[in-house]
């Protein structure tokens, strides 16, 4: 409870600190600029990302011997996001989603570890992504890039590793959490059948997400071409992992940084961390009508997605 509260508190003071830096401008700016185009392209893109997502989460949970329709996992996704970005910490979503899909199929635990390897194959495919975008292209963090490749490599190898042992003997309490978890990555990421289709789906959500970034920061004003601005949106998001209130603090605070560093100004990163704040909302919204659905106890279904 202590950790959560220090999370909110150092995000609420990210945010004061620009607004007492940058002034209310900024962020008036940004409200200002959000059009109706920038919203519709965002929604689109939004259903393209949450459908590989859903499609990422069926995967992993398919590996951990859970059924889990596609017709399922797309609703039940939106909602988890919607919840992201309004609730404080920004995870809070994907911990419902993975309670209640557990209570779905009478084992909590293997939900939310279903979720908890799907989140974090997708932030581990998006962390190749950026390091690999930003060893190559000129941004404001191209000088410790080759350190971070090596991390990354170290961590790769880890992985690697610790899918590779062998189930020890004992009856502690580290000893089964060890056991589960080189279990859980044999069978739920790293199968022959399953990384591929884990790694497509993550990558086009870092597509899409870094699309979205880039109309929000031409709604604000940016000029600068893609090639400029695509290492910047890869920054951003990374950004976005961090706890927040919700989806706001830390997001706004790189990107002023990064924006400033790429010689763009600090208030044009605050305005384009507003817009794609916005559009990021909108985008949720599903989520909140699949909330309003489940009040009224209509089933969580898309019949129209393809079960794949």
């Amino acid at each position: 409870m202590t950790r959560r509260w220090v999370h909110l508190a150092v995000a609420a003071a990210t945010l004061a600190v620009l607004v007492w830096r940058l002034g209310a401008g900024p962020f008036l700016d940004g409200l200002r600029t959000v059009d109706g185009w920038a919203l519709a392209a965002a929604s689109g893109l939004a259903v393209l990302t949450t459908l590989c997502c859903a499609w990422r989460w069926r995967v992993v949970a398919r590996g951990l011997g859970v059924d889990l329709p596609l017709s399922t996992a797309v609703p039940a996704y939106y909602r988890s996001l919607f919840l992201n970005v309004t609730l404080p910490g920004g995870v809070l979503g994907d911990v419902h989603r993975g309670v209640s899909h557990g209570r779905d199929t009478s084992d909590v635990g293997r939900g939310l570890r279903a979720v908890a390897w799907e989140r974090s194959a997708g932030q581990l495919v998006q962390v190749v992504l950026t390091v690999a975008v930003l060893l190559v292209v000129p941004s404001p963090v191209r000088g410790v890039m080759p350190l971070v490749a090596l991390a990354l490599l170290a961590v790769a190898a880890g992985l690697a590793m610790a899918a590779r042992v062998r189930p020890a003997a004992g009856r502690s309490g580290w000893t089964r959490l060890r056991n589960a978890a080189a279990r859980d990555l044999r069978d739920a990421l790293l199968a022959r059948r399953a990384w591929a289709a884990i790694a497509l789906a993550s990558a086009l959500v870092v597509a899409g997400h870094a699309a979205t970034f880039l109309i929000a920061a031409r709604s604000a004003g940016a000029t600068a071409p893609p090639s400029q601005m695509l290492p910047l949106a890869l920054l951003v998001m990374s950004a976005a992992a961090l706890p927040n209130v919700g989806g706001w603090g830390p997001r706004e605070g790189v990107t002023a940084w990064a924006f400033a560093a790429a010689g763009l100004g600090a208030s044009l990163g605050v305005a384009t961390a507003v817009v794609y704040g916005v559009m990021v909302f909108v985008a949720s919204l599903p989520g909140a009508a699949v909330l309003v659905a489940a009040e009224l106890g209509v089933p969580a279904r898309w019949d129209g997605v393809p079960d794949v």
